[in-house]
């Protein structure tokens, strides 16, 4: 169930990452060149590894993971719903 959970954030993170940086929001150009470069790709890839890295930490019985996953999860999208909102 952990992990499917896990997942499901991790998808959510992901739709999150790419909205943001379609959205040609200000805070995207303050952003490194190579995380902004062919569409954000290295800012996506980075995103499944972290995704990847909480599930095999969670898988190997590490609970923490899935919490701190959770957390960075909320902060991703709150982060994300407040600039496509334009509240950032």
């Amino acid at each position: 169930m952990g992990l499917a959970l896990i997942f499901v954030l991790g998808i959510l993170n992901i739709a999150a990452n790419r909205a943001v940086i379609d959205s040609g929001h200000p805070v995207v150009e303050t952003l490194p060149a190579a995380f902004r470069r062919k569409g954000g790709k290295l800012s996506l890839a980075a995103e499944v590894c972290v995704l990847i890295a909480a599930m095999a930490f969670l898988s190997a019985g590490a609970a923490a993971a899935g919490w701190f996953y959770a957390v960075y999860s909320a902060g991703t999208l709150f982060a994300a719903w407040a600039i496509l909102t334009g509240r950032i």
